[in-house]
C-alpha cells in the first residue's frame, strides 16, 4: 500500500513537473533570448539599416570618376559630384560629418593634375584647396586637413609618389609642413588617431625601409615601425584599434594602445580572408563595430577609359572592374572566410563599377 501510494504520488509529481516545465520553458527561452546581443537576433543587413551612418565612396560611371554617398545598408546611393569633365575620388569625411575632402584629377596621362577639394556633405559649396597633392586626412578636431605632396611636377598614379607632409588650416587657409616633413618620403594612405598624437601611413621604398606600416608622431619627429605586413592602415574612431590590409587577400584588425610611450601590435584579433578576390581600403564605422572595404578581382586597370591609368587596380585613379563594397561585423575575434556562404557579409554595392575607398560618417540631424 505504501508502495502504491508512493508510486501514485511520484506519478502526480512527474505530471505536475512536466506541466510546469512545459509552461515555464517558453518564458525562460524568451528571457534568455532577450538578453542575447542584438547581433545574434538580427541579420547584418537589418543592423546596418538601423545605423545612423552613411558611407561615401568613389565609383566609375559614364566614363567618369564620381563621389557617391549611400546609407549604411547600401540603399539610396546618390551621386554628389556629377562632373563629366573632371574626375573625383578618395573621399574623406570630416570628424563632425559635415564636409568631404577628396581628390580631383584634371587632364590625362603625365599631364594630369591632381588637386584637393572640399565640399559640404551634400555636395554644395565646393572649394579647391591645393594642387599637386593627394591622400588627404583630417585631424580629430576637424580644424586641420593633412595631405601628402606630389613628389615631382609630372603626374604619376603610383600611390607612394609623395614627398613630405603638409597641413592645411581650415579656418585661415594657411599651409604649413609637418615638423619632420623633410624626412617623410614615399608615404601613402595616412590616417590621424583620435587622440591627436599619431598619424599612421604606409611607406614604400623610402625612409630607409622597403615597405612598412608606420606610426608618425603628429607634432614631433618620432617614427615607429609597427612591423606588420601590408598597407593602408586605418585607426578605429574609439582610438583602441587599427585595421589594415595584411595582404592582397586579407584584412586584419588588432588592439593598439595609442596612449602608451611605445605603441605596438602583438595579437591580430580579427582576420578577414578572401582567397578568390582582392580586398582593400578598409574603414571603420563611427561606433567601431563594423568594417567596410572594397572587394574584387585582381587587374591592372583599363587606361583606354577617360581619367584612368594602368597600375594595380586598388590604386586611386585605376579602374577596377567588378569591384564592390561590402561590410562585416568587427566586434568579434577569429577568422572570417568571405568565401564561406554562411559568413556574416553584406554587399553594399553590386554593380561592379569600380566601387572603392569607402568612408563611413555619422549623419547629423
Amino acid at each position: 500500500m505504501a508502495t502504491a501510494n508512493k508510486f501514485r504520488i511520484g506519478t502526480e509529481l512527474n505530471s505536475t513537473s512536466a506541466s510546469f516545465f512545459a509552461r515555464a520553458l517558453p518564458v525562460a527561452m524568451l528571457a534568455l533570448t532577450s538578453q542575447l546581443p542584438a547581433v545574434a537576433q538580427t541579420s547584418l543587413r537589418e543592423q546596418l539599416r538601423a545605423l545612423p551612418f552613411k558611407i561615401a565612396y568613389e565609383c566609375y560611371v559614364n566614363d567618369n570618376w564620381e563621389i557617391f554617398v549611400m546609407n549604411a545598408d547600401g540603399s539610396s546611393a546618390t551621386n554628389l559630384t556629377q562632373t563629366p569633365n573632371v574626375h573625383e575620388h578618395y573621399p574623406q569625411i570630416s570628424p563632425d560629418g559635415t564636409k568631404i575632402c577628396f581628390s580631383v584629377d584634371e587632364g590625362e596621362g603625365r599631364e594630369a593634375i591632381r588637386s584637393l577639394y572640399v565640399m559640404d556633405i551634400d555636395g554644395k559649396n565646393r572649394k579647391k584647396l591645393v594642387e599637386n597633392a593627394r591622400e588627404p586626412f583630417w585631424s580629430p578636431d576637424g580644424k586641420v586637413l593633412g595631405f601628402l605632396n606630389q613628389e615631382y611636377p609630372k603626374f604619376n598614379v603610383m600611390d607612394f609618389y609623395t614627398k613630405g607632409m603638409s597641413f592645411y588650416d581650415m579656418a585661415t587657409g594657411k599651409i604649413g609642413p609637418h615638423v619632420n616633413s623633410t624626412n617623410l618620403h614615399h608615404l601613402y594612405n595616412p590616417c590621424w588617431s583620435s587622440n591627436g598624437k599619431w598619424i599612421t601611413a604606409t611607406v614604400h621604398a623610402g625612409m630607409g625601409v622597403g615597405h612598412a606600416i608606420l606610426l608618425i608622431e603628429a607634432h614631433g619627429d618620432r617614427i615607429i615601425n609597427l612591423k606588420i605586413p601590408g598597407c593602408r592602415p586605418c585607426f578605429s574612431p574609439d582610438g583602441k584599434q587599427i585595421a589594415w590590409g595584411a595582404g592582397d587577400h586579407e584584412i586584419a584588425a588588432a588592439a593598439l594602445d595609442l596612449d602608451s610611450d611605445q605603441p605596438s601590435i602583438s595579437h591580430w584579433r580579427l582576420r578577414i580572408k578572401d582567397k578568390t578576390n582582392e580586398i582593400y581600403h578598409v574603414d571603420w564605422s563611427p561606433d567601431s563595430r563594423f568594417l567596410c572595404f572594397s572587394r574584387g578581382p585582381a587587374s591592372k586597370g583599363d587606361p583606354d577609359k577617360p581619367g584612368t591609368f594602368q597600375a594595380a587596380c586598388e590604386i586611386v585613379g585605376v579602374f577596377a572592374p567588378g569591384w564592390d563594397i561590402c561590410a562585416v561585423p568587427a566586434d568579434r575575434d577569429g577568422f572570417l572566410d568571405l568565401n564561406d556562404p554562411d559568413t556574416d557579409l553584406f554587399m553594399l554595392t553590386t554593380n561592379g563599377f569600380s566601387n572603392k575607398e569607402p568612408a563611413w560618417f555619422r549623419v547629423r540631424r
